[in-house]
């Protein structure tokens, strides 16, 4: 599979871990939008939210109780934001399921 965060979970690529469990991993961003942007990833390919099912739901599930874990550890008490893109008009350059933990200063109301 040529999937960039499958190799990155693999270890083919390196990358900043943040956060490891059996099934999930969390590291940083390497083009940050803010002083904080942490990605995480489930450790099985799943393209998209647009693919979760009944058997994979519970990865997301994990993957927001992790997001504020590290809010936590980031002190993002201020507020962040947790976003995923879905599709290529989504703006999903990577498609493996990923959901951005971002904040660390104040973040614009626009969304897009």
């Amino acid at each position: 599979m040529d999937c960039l965060f499958c190799k990155i979970i693999s270890g083919d690529i390196p990358s900043q871990k943040v956060y490891e469990s059996e099934t999930v991993v969390a590291f940083k961003d390497i083009n940050p939008q803010a002083p904080v942007h942490i990605l995480i990833i489930p450790k099985f390919h799943i393209e998209s939210l647009a693919e979760i099912t009944e058997d994979t739901v519970g990865v997301t599930a994990e993957i927001m109780l992790v997001a504020k874990q590290l809010a936590q550890e980031f002190s993002l008490g201020n507020g962040y934001r947790v976003i995923t893109n879905i599709g290529d008009d989504g703006g999903q350059t990577v498609h493996h399921l990923h959901f951005h933990l971002i904040g660390g200063k104040k973040l614009s109301e626009q969304m897009c």
